[in-house]
């Protein structure tokens, strides 16, 4: 009973930062074509902090996923304009 007692302690102890993920949904104005695409998920891949990109050309949309508050919103906003696009609206899906 002990040694099960103290192993849920210790996963759950694992799980805890995994709590501290959030999910970003960013509308784009602009992209029309795949390598549209390619350069944003690129441009995010790079970014500290993000751990998942998801760019949908056909909703014209990108999904990221992040560890905690960085990147912040603002900092995602100036990279969809460095790259050459306009953010639309920016939803906090989870947190």
């Amino acid at each position: 009973m002990k040694k099960l007692l103290i192993a849920s302690l210790l996963a759950g102890a694992f799980m805890v930062p995994s709590t501290f993920a959030r999910t970003v949904d960013i509308g784009v104005y602009g992209m029309t074509c795949a390598f549209c695409a390619d350069s944003l998920d690129r441009k995010f891949k790079k970014m500290d902090g993000v751990s998942k990109v998801d760019v949908s050309l056909k909703l014209k949309k990108i999904r990221l996923e992040t560890k905690g508050d960085k990147p912040s919103i603002k900092e995602m906003k100036q990279a969809v304009l460095d790259t050459g696009f306009t953010p639309t609206k920016v939803t906090v899906v989870s947190k």
